[in-house]
């Protein structure tokens, strides 16, 4: 007996290390379809669940931190919502691949009717509006852009300004998915004149915009801690509330602040809204109602995120016909 539970524990532990060293190169990606459950557990991965949900959100990727803590506080004022099945990944993604045609995860098939769909940018609330699927919304927080460096800032980068130098390698959030470059990054950069020189014009993703200079990532900005910590970049722009959760976990990041408008602060907003196809209808607006309580606000701020006043946490109709 002794023999097989040594076995056992082997195998246990290898499987671990393997997982271990399978999240750590998934860049969290396993964090990206979560089911949380009434009686506290969480499942990983199980796509079905955007078909059967008490609850379906399709959410801007960079709250990821978030959602546990989250969810869970919600959960526990709303027993009877027995399961939420979130999904944390660019917006800009969602949208196009998942809302409105039908797309796949894992090779598995996603609803196309999430109970409630955020975004950075309103822009995407405003077409689903114009095709009758989406009317009303709320912006519940706010956040800001800064350059993540390895810890100790062993490059001496100074701020925005120095993405101009050509010793140092840049990781950047790809401009086709990712709100955060699509929409603010690269107004920075058109802000700074340096654009050209960074991105080379190029719009692709997992691939080097400027060879050997400046990397596009394939999903997530947050794959960008990665290749800080692995010597493949030295410097990216990312939210302020991704480099305060790589240091909340102890990894060796540090942040370097952007000077303000270039930081692009004033023009951040997060959109939600339910979607009018929504099997879910008073759970969605239940969740919307709590994210205007000072405890959803508080839990956002934690995180390095900024509070939404309390005229944007009004639920009202989105602009435009």
């Amino acid at each position: 007996m002794k023999i097989i539970a040594s076995i056992g524990l082997a195998f246990a532990l290898s499987a671990s290390a393997a997982f271990s060293s399978f999240a750590a190169s998934d860049a969290g990606h396993l964090k990206d379809y979560r089911t949380f459950n009434s009686d506290g557990t969480i499942d990983y991965g199980k796509i079905g669940d955007s078909y059967s949900a008490s609850l379906v959100m399709y959410l801007a990727g960079n709250q990821f931190m978030v959602m546990e803590e989250l969810i869970k506080d919600f959960q526990a004022k709303h027993s009877d919502i027995k399961s939420i099945y979130v999904e944390t990944i660019p917006p800009g993604q969602i949208l196009k691949g998942q809302i409105l045609k039908q797309g796949e995860i894992n090779g598995e098939k996603t609803a196309m009717n999430p109970d409630l769909f955020a975004s950075v940018n309103l822009g995407h609330l405003k077409k689903l509006k114009a095709k009758g699927m989406m009317n009303d919304y709320i912006v519940y927080i706010h956040n800001k852009l800064q350059l993540m460096i390895a810890k100790g800032n062993p490059k001496n980068i100074k701020g925005a300004k120095d993405l101009g130098r050509d010793d140092i390698v840049q990781s950047h959030p790809n401009p086709l998915t990712e709100g955060i470059f699509k929409f603010y990054g690269s107004t920075m950069l058109k802000e700074l004149d340096l654009y050209e020189k960074v991105t080379g014009n190029a719009k692709c993703r997992s691939c080097w915009a400027v060879e050997g200079k400046t990397w596009f990532t394939s999903r997530h900005h947050r794959e960008t801690p990665d290749r800080i910590e692995n010597n493949q970049a030295d410097v990216g722009i990312v939210w302020v509330s991704e480099i305060a959760h790589a240091k909340k976990l102890g990894r060796p990041i540090d942040g370097v602040e952007i000077t303000p408008p270039y930081d692009q602060a004033t023009k951040v907003n997060y959109a939600i809204g339910p979607l009018t196809a929504g099997r879910n209808q008073a759970n969605a607006l239940a969740f919307l109602k709590y994210l205007a309580t000072d405890k959803a606000q508080d839990i956002y701020a934690k995180y390095a995120f900024v509070k939404a006043t309390t005229e944007e946490l009004i639920v009202r109709p989105i602009p435009g016909k």
